[in-house]
């Protein structure tokens, strides 16, 4: 199995619109002004040469490299051009293709030379779209992903059961898709701070820490093992979210209110083209200067858009009066497909 990953994949877009910006530092982000408050989508290489990176502000990043040139996000272009990589991927004969964002999908192939099979994806990639590509092979999933970190920018790279300890066993466990800067530091306070650690540990070991699934799931990540199969069934949103950093933080319980009604307005919208009940939503705030909680609430199952907007007007109540608030996010979950095999009968009645 393939992993394909688009290089500097916003960048690489504005780039191609852009012919003139070629070979230097871009970076994509909000609106494109770092006077306001955002953050960076993506950032060329030339840029990452500086240390900017996804998440940071703009701001930061504006600072870093004066001379970069700034853009404001196009979303609208990059599906675009993502929709045109995966219909390459899909174009090729025999494989079978997993979509696992705009930028990066699975790739499952029947072949003897992998790697051949690897640059002539990137090859058909790079004549139909101009972009280009890295690619991780492994035999399986999490290979494949991890892989191709190895194999950037434009490379492809191999990952395997023989060579997984051998180049991933000195390396510490946030290097493992799937483990963040928390879990991480949680492993290292169980002693386990490589990935050879992790791979060497009984999974029972974890259950105290992380619970009877997340436990042995982390330590089967530090063998590189898990699914074997790309699964090319459509993705379906379990929910929807919308956030919004303000330019000047909100103290007026009145704005607040303002605000959480209309992030939950963009929010139904994107609900009801589903047509899935809501039985779930998370208020997430972020309090200047940089200060991040969530609430949240289970309801039953509901296509009725007064309930939910209520029920996030509920959790409004929860935000520190007068705090300043600088970041509202909105998520609304939803019942599964599956659900109504179980008892749940998802309708369009009220949206």
């Amino acid at each position: 199995m393939l992993h394909v990953d688009l290089d500097q994949f916003i960048a690489a877009v504005e780039v191609l619109r852009r012919p003139e910006l070629a070979g230097r530092p871009v970076i994509v982000g909000g609106r494109g002004d770092p006077a306001e408050r955002a953050v960076v989508s993506t950032a060329s290489y030339e840029a990452r040469a500086y240390g900017v990176g996804s998440g940071m502000p703009l701001r930061i990043a504006a600072r870093k490299v004066p001379d970069a040139v700034i853009l404001p996000v196009d979303q609208e272009a990059y599906l675009e051009a993502s929709e045109k990589v995966m219909a390459v991927l899909r174009s090729q004969a025999g494989a079978t293709v997993q979509v696992l964002g705009w930028d990066e999908a699975f790739v499952g192939i029947e072949s003897t030379d992998p790697e051949a099979w690897a640059r002539q994806l990137q090859q058909a990639v790079l004549a139909e779209t101009r972009l280009h590509c890295s690619i991780g092979i492994g035999d399986t999933l999490v290979r494949a992903k991890v892989a191709t970190g190895f194999g950037k920018p434009a490379g492809i790279f191999r990952l395997t059961k023989g060579n997984w300890l051998d180049v991933m066993g000195d390396r510490p466990t946030i290097d493992l898709w799937g483990v963040g800067t928390k879990v991480s530091q949680r492993l290292a306070s169980l002693g386990i701070k490589s990935v050879a650690a992790l791979a060497a540990v009984d999974p029972n070991d974890l259950v105290p820490e992380f619970g009877p699934k997340m436990g042995p799931w982390y330590a089967q990540l530090g063998r590189g093992d898990g699914a074997r199969v790309v699964d090319d069934t459509p993705w379906v949103a379990r929910g929807h979210s919308r956030e919004t950093t303000f330019q000047h933080d909100l103290t007026d319980a009145a704005e607040i209110d303002d605000a959480v009604r209309e992030l939950a307005a963009r929010v139904l919208e994107d609900v009801a083209a589903e047509g899935r009940p809501v039985v779930g939503l998370t208020l997430k705030v972020r309090y200047a200067p940089f200060s991040t909680t969530t609430f949240g609430r289970k309801i039953p199952a509901t296509p009725d858009p007064a309930v939910v907007l209520a029920t996030a007007l509920d959790l409004v109540s929860k935000i520190e009066p007068g705090r300043p608030v600088r970041l509202l996010g909105l998520r609304a979950e939803m019942t599964m497909p599956e659900d109504s095999r179980k008892g749940h009968t998802p309708t369009r009645s009220g949206w």
